[in-house]
């Protein structure tokens, strides 16, 4: 078997952009794309974003799954090889590092882990086919919300933390209102998030919808509105909207990793330097929403995915590894 000098799991703009510049240094990358296990799709979560207006050097937009192909195939010009399999086990206790799939065991000097963060949804079954469809539901603002169909329309926000809280503030630059849906009777919300809403909701640009969930989207090719129903006293009732945002957090993708490397309360894998990818484990680097439950941007990602790699390159230079 021969060994590896960097081996990337995961194939979402960190990934891939790790493996362009892995590549470019002549490290001859092999990514593992991942197929769908716990949500790792080749292209990663971009892969159900319809329209990415927010990437530098695409004034028109670009849909996700057109920009990932672009990713990908930049990387393969340069030399990465590609696995388009689920990594099942990971042995960094030994050196060189094991990965398996169900089908290959490969030998690595280095790793970047890219394996991203996946949306929490109600996995109704019209929110997922109006998210997939690009119908108006979404689980990223900050990425969606500018477009112009949200101009001046009603929107709903589920959640009641400082993500909600966030979300919705970003969208009151676009919509008519914002509506926070929320299961309970008070926020979750920092007293910092919970100042700004209730100031937005005095200018009249949010309004909160206490003790209540949503239990189905409605709509054909977009959404009309959503079910509500009140958990105290069980009564529902329709509530017209052009969109509907979750905002009820994210879960990383690392359960393959969390008795190797160090992970935070969430699971999200924490850095061992400051402005570094290095994990726990010396020789494993992590790069995009695996390790962000801040920005979660496809931009951030790819950047992060930059750095993995010249980390990498630079701990094989140090460890005379050529």
């Amino acid at each position: 078997m021969s060994t590896e000098k960097v081996v990337i799991i995961g194939s979402g703009p960190a990934g891939l952009t790790g493996a362009i510049y892995a590549a470019r240094a002549a490290l001859k990358p092999l990514v593992f794309e991942g197929f769908n296990a716990g949500g790792l799709i080749p292209g990663g979560q971009l892969m159900f974003t319809t329209e990415v207006e927010n990437y530098p050097g695409f004034p028109e937009g670009l849909s996700g799954p057109k920009m990932m192909k672009a990713f990908r195939d930049q990387a393969e010009r340069f030399g990465t090889r590609y696995l388009r399999e689920d990594v099942t086990e990971v042995d960094f206790s030994r050196r060189p590092f094991v990965i398996k799939s169900d089908e290959h065991t490969v030998e690595t000097h280095t790793v970047i882990i890219a394996t991203g963060a996946r949306a929490n949804w109600l996995n109704l079954e019209n929110e997922q086919r109006l998210a997939k469809s690009g119908g108006g539901v979404s689980a990223c603002a900050v990425c969606d919300g500018a477009m112009p169909v949200y101009r001046n329309q009603e929107l709903v926000v589920i959640g009641g933390g400082d993500s909600a809280i966030e979300e919705g503030s970003y969208l009151t630059k676009f919509a008519g209102k914002v509506h926070i849906v929320h299961r309970r009777d008070q926020l979750r919300a920092s007293k910092a998030m919970q100042e700004r809403f209730f100031k937005l909701v005095d200018e009249g640009k949010m309004e909160p919808i206490w003790n209540t969930v949503v239990t189905d989207v409605l709509g054909d090719a977009s959404i009309t509105g959503v079910r509500l129903k009140n958990v105290k006293t069980g009564e529902q009732r329709d509530f017209a909207c052009k969109g509907l945002f979750l905002a009820i957090g994210h879960t990383p993708n690392t359960e393959l990793f969390k008795d190797h490397l160090d992970t935070d309360e969430k699971g999200y894998i924490k850095l061992a330097r400051p402005g570094r990818t290095y994990t726990s484990v010396e020789g494993v680097f992590a790069a995009g929403d695996v390790a962000d439950h801040t920005y979660r941007q496809a931009v951030t990602a790819a950047g992060t995915g930059c750095m993995a790699a010249l980390d990498a390159e630079r701990w094989l230079a140090e460890k005379g590894i050529e």
